[in-house]
């Protein structure tokens, strides 16, 4: 049986991948393929726990050391319980975040070295990687407003400085420079069904090859 294909979808909050995979989502429906969506942290009942510790406000104390790790223990659980059982049967998995997010926000965020992230990452994830990972950019000051105008309550991450926020999208803009064949870096700020064309002709590629 041929393996599933494996899409993630990446960015800083508010640059719109959340609408973006819901609507792969639903094209992967319409056009018949086996899939599962998910996100990260979190898509198993334990990495939920984990991620409701790492999110909450109430965490503030928490260590940059100890945030790392929690994220990387999320991932552990969550590709051994669902995505890799997903993959070997062949179907098509779609997960918001996933490692490119700890390359930027623990790497160009928190200043961690790369090769130390990638080699933990490499552990916690058994070498598994995306076959396609979506970036989506939009600036700063566009996310604030965004996430200013859900009304909802800013979680610890999205708590931090702008100055955080920005060195976490230039980590992403340097993460697709540095991949460009498996990165896609698409401009977040168009209209969303402008985006999705993009990434419905990168889907429908994958699609075609895996067949």
């Amino acid at each position: 049986m041929k393996k599933g294909i494996f899409v993630t979808f990446e960015g800083i909050d508010g640059c719109g991948k959340s609408t973006q995979i819901a609507k792969a989502a639903e094209y992967l429906k319409e056009k018949s393929i086996p899939f599962i969506l998910t996100r990260e942290p979190g898509g198993t009942l334990l990495a939920e726990k984990i991620r409701e510790l790492i999110l909450s406000p109430q965490n503030s104390e928490m260590k940059n050391s100890c945030e790392l790790l929690l994220y990387l223990s999320s991932r552990a659980q969550h590709v051994e319980e669902k995505i890799r059982p997903a993959l070997e049967k062949g179907t098509t998995v779609l997960c918001d975040r996933y490692q490119e997010a700890t390359f930027a926000y623990q790497g160009f965020g928190r200043g961690y070295p790369l090769n130390l992230l990638k080699q933990l990452n490499q552990f916690a994830t058994g070498g598994l990687t995306p076959s396609k990972t979506f970036i989506f950019d939009i600036s700063v000051e566009c996310a604030f407003e965004r996430l200013k105008k859900t009304g909802k309550a800013p979680d610890r991450l999205e708590k931090n400085p702008r100055e955080f926020h920005q060195k976490i999208r230039e980590g992403y803009l340097a993460l697709a420079s540095a991949q460009p064949k498996r990165i896609r870096l698409l401009q977040g700020e168009k209209p969303v069904d402008e985006i999705f064309e993009e990434v419905k002709r990168d889907l429908n590629d994958l699609i075609d090859k895996s067949n």
